[in-house]
């Protein structure tokens, strides 16, 4: 029946040519103007897996309650110093503000009016008293430094600090840390070098740690979802506020993006990026592999226009279906080409050899599709039943690229016996003048029956020899390791995560009262994996009243010093007096010492008297160095030395709508003790918290999930794809015996995949785990057709036009995939990889080992 409907088709196809081609031109068209006017690309990996899932569920839920956490632009800044970065923050925050058209909010993590003014309270009361008694000694220092913020203010303050140190202690140890900062910053100065100075950091009195010199401003941009690159304009216009603010040049700081918003902008950019060069680099090459299997020009135009036709069909049959391709339903172009290059390549090497013993060009092309059908279909249906298995499971990204590939897979089928004969039709190509099999490969095909059962018990033992391996099998579910780390928003996002409080890899829960929060985070304090809980409580410092005390008695004793009148700015002269005397006092300082410290002001001293000679510039340029951030720093005093009492009603709206939803839920944030530097330790993270709190919620919980519902889902639907092969292939071939013969090669071919895989180091990911389901379509497809050759009566299927038409397309289909290995994108890189692979051991098994398996034809009268 399969046979004489398809000989039918073809039959009114050759007699009707023009009609079908002028209606598949149409089609086309009509396609490629659907495909033009709604091509979308979703790029959000969060969306490859179903919402239906309780741990989706949850993570959609907590969404919903704090969606200022979606779609942000992240900004990082950076810089030589506390005060540098501090300056930056707030000027790159000034800037962006008030652009509603671009930005729906800015807001600076840490430079805000409530975290200045309450900068003394968070650290501990012996910090605070230690910090507080420091500043009221310093008053008088701070009264010069006010009242006279140039070289000569510096060096009186340089050489009473120096002098009132020796008188206390005889040494100059306590001070040498801060003389040779300030001799560095000298020195950078005197070479035309950045120079920085941190009056913060020589407060402390230790190394700057990267928190200190790191600020974030949190910016909810307004996205344009017509475009493909939706945060395109936001995203610009922040860069834009950094280069015309000069922050790089005046403040040595740098600015980078993360978040959602750049992270998929440029997922899209990478993807992107290349792609066109290696589209026509494809095309170039399978158009060479199509003249070495066809040898005709005529033929491979044809069988081009039809895959193209197909093409466009199914791209907007795809759209329609889905709405937006995700980044593994994308794929569908690849497998169409691959797959509807080897129908046509089947159905065009089976027309050159029926043109070889018959020069009539309808008879052939029909004599073709008649001897071609039912493996043909056969292989289609199957195909499609493999990708269509997919359908229902919960990874919506191979679900989508299933609905779209098992379509294709059908448009494909219907070209190559429509539209390829009535092109082949019309152009009329030359007959053949020589058999198309491989003659040369008689002896191999006769060493393969010799030898059947050796090469059988050979296979079969390597094969379970390396079973073993699929124990080390790995699956790398982290997202993140499927993005470009040279892209900016990536490469931003790995070094912050390296910071575990910065919250990259955070558990969030979503409570219903803040009391119950505090609850929860109380529990989870005590779990090994985890270093910290945080909720709207930690907003609020303990012992405030100990600690505002210390703040206003050193607020009372610093106030005047703090508004001291300033004097008039000294002259170039004045400086140069200025430094020669801190430079004979430094000297005199030392004079009979020979500490660390005494080394120091020895060095301060030369820089000093270096400074003094210099041009004026120089010193204009020092002094710059040492005032600015002064000015920084004094401002945060300032505003430190107001604090007030903080309570959970007074917090700033920003940070309550951080931790609390109008209704009174409140936010559980989780972070992990330690940077999590693989993925098994974020697996453990995430099982920790969940032990706990099984409502947990993040990019821990994510990762850990979305890989069990992987493996489940591949299971299932592989399951479901084994059955449905296995029941068509019995409609058809009625024997459970030749059923066998044909899914046990394809079995074979997938297990020897995986141990490949272990074997050259790779990991199954979100993007590679497709070649799974296209094993099991081009697989079934190769074995199907070496199946009927062989019912038929075929013997030495090797030399056969068979195998010539087998090879040329896996050859195209791998050139297909080659080009997805060559990507910038690690996630499409390692897909193109896997696939190749696939492809390779699924043609052995179909080229080599079935025919081995089957043994000799039983004959025409058995098919």
């Amino acid at each position: 029946m399969i046979r004489s409907a398809i000989k039918s088709i073809i039959t009114q196809c050759t007699r009707w040519p023009w009609t079908v081609l002028l209606l598949s031109i149409a089609a086309a068209v009509l396609a490629g103007y659907y495909c033009s006017s709604h091509f979308a690309i979703n790029t959000d990996i969060s969306g490859l897996i179903s919402r239906d899932l309780p741990w989706r569920q949850r993570e959609i839920a907590f969404n919903k309650a704090f969606p200022q956490n979606a779609q942000s632009i992240l900004v990082v800044i950076d810089a030589p110093t506390s005060e540098a970065a501090s300056e930056a923050a707030r000027s790159l925050s000034a800037a962006l503000s008030g652009r509603k058209q671009l930005f729906r909010s800015v807001e600076p993590v840490a430079e805000t009016p409530f975290f200045a003014r309450s900068a003394f309270l968070f650290p501990s009361t012996a910090q605070v008293a230690a910090l507080t008694n420091n500043l009221s000694q310093a008053a008088p220092l701070v009264r010069v430094l006010v009242a006279d913020p140039s070289l000569r203010g510096l060096t009186r303050v340089l050489t009473y600090g120096v002098m009132g140190t020796k008188a206390k202690t005889h040494s100059l140890d306590p001070v040498a840390g801060a003389l040779d900062k300030a001799s560095a910053t000298v020195e950078d100065a005197l070479a035309n070098k950045p120079a920085t100075f941190s009056w913060r950091a020589m407060l402390a009195g230790r190394a700057p740690t990267t928190n200190d010199l790191r600020r974030f401003i949190i910016v909810h941009p307004v996205l344009d979802f017509a475009a493909l690159e939706p945060g395109k304009a936001a995203t610009d216009a922040i860069r834009a506020a950094a280069a015309r603010l000069n922050l790089h040049d005046k403040l040595g700081a740098t600015v980078r993006l993360t978040g959602s918003v750049p992270i998929s902008d440029e997922e899209f950019r990478t993807v992107q990026d290349g792609a066109a060069v290696n589209g026509l680099i494809t095309v170039a090459v399978v158009l060479f592999i199509l003249w070495l299997a066809l040898r005709s020009p005529k033929i491979i135009f044809a069988v081009f226009v039809t895959v193209v036709v197909g093409l466009a069909v199914t791209a907007a049959a795809g759209l329609m279906m889905v709405g937006a391709l995700n980044l593994i339903s994308v794929a569908f172009a690849v497998l169409f080409v691959g797959i509807g290059v080897d129908f046509g390549i089947q159905y065009s090497v089976r027309y050159r050899a029926e043109r070889y013993a018959h020069d009539d060009l309808r008879k052939a092309l029909i004599n073709a599709g008649a001897h071609i059908s039912t493996p043909l279909a056969l292989a289609a249906a199957a195909t499609a039943a493999g990708f269509l298995a997919f359908v229902p499971t919960a990874y919506l990204g191979v679900s989508e690229l299933g609905q779209i590939a098992g379509l294709g897979m059908i448009i494909a089928f219907f070209g190559s016996i429509t539209v390829l004969p009535a092109l082949l039709t019309l152009l009329n190509p030359p007959g053949e003048p020589e058999p198309l099999g491989y003659a040369a490969l008689a002896p191999v095909d006769n060493f393969m029956m010799r030898h059947r059962m050796p090469i059988l018990y050979g296979t079969a033992a390597l094969v379970v020899a390396a079973l073993p391996l699929l124990y080390f099998l790995s699956f790398d579910f982290n997202p993140i390791h499927l993005r470009n780390p040279n892209a900016e928003s990536i490469a931003t996002y790995i070094d912050v995560q390296k910071d575990p409080t910065a919250g990259a890899n955070a558990v969030d829960i979503l409570a219903p009262s803040q009391q119950a929060a505090r609850a929860m985070a109380a529990k989870l304090r005590n779990v090994p994996e985890i270093s910290e809980a945080v909720t709207l409580a930690n907003y609020v410092p303990e012992d405030q009243d100990q600690k505002l005390f210390m703040i206003r008695a050193a607020g009372e004793s610093l106030g005047p010093a703090l508004n001291a009148e300033k004097q008039s700015p000294p002259t170039d002269a004045e400086n140069i007096a200025a430094l020669t005397r801190a430079r004979q006092m430094l000297e005199g300082a030392a004079e009979g010492l020979s500490d660390q410290g005494a080394a120091a002001a020895t060095r301060l001293a030369g820089d000093l008297g270096r400074l003094a000679a210099a041009a004026p510039s120089v010193r204009e340029r020092a002094q710059a160095v040492f005032v600015q951030p002064l000015e920084t720093a004094l401002g945060g005093l300032r505003a430190a030395l107001q604090a007030q009492r903080v309570t959970e009603q007074n917090l700033p709206q920003s940070i309550r709508n951080q931790w609390l939803t109008a209704d009174g839920r409140a936010r559980v944030q989780v972070l992990p003790k330690g940077e999590l530097k693989t993925n098994e330790a974020i697996r453990n993270f995430a099982r920790a918290v969940l032990k706990v709190e099984p409502q947990a919620t993040g990019g821990p919980i994510s990762i850990l999930e979305s890989g069990r519902t992987i493996i489940r889902s591949f299971i299932e639907a592989g399951l479901w794809a084994l059955i449905s092969i296995f029941i068509l292939l019995w409609l058809v071939l009625r024997r459970i015996g030749d059923v066998l013969l044909t899914i046990i090669p394809l079995l074979v071919a997938a297990v020897v995949t995986l141990e490949l895989t272990v074997a050259f180091g790779m990991s199954l990911n979100f993007a590679n785990i497709i070649a799974l389901p296209l094993l099991l379509g081009i697989g079934v497809a190769f074995k199907i057709y070496y199946m009927m050759a062989w019912r038929s009566g075929q013997a030495g299927v090797l030399q056969s036009p068979l195998t010539r038409a087998v090879f040329f397309s896996a050859l195209t289909t791998a050139t297909a995939f080659g080009s997805l290995w060559f990507s910038n994108h690690p996630g499409t890189s390692s897909m193109g990889k896997l696939l190749a692979l696939s492809l390779v051991c699924t043609l052995a098994a179909a080229v080599l080992f079935q025919p081995v398996l089957m043994g000799p034809p039983r004959g025409s009268g058995d098919a």
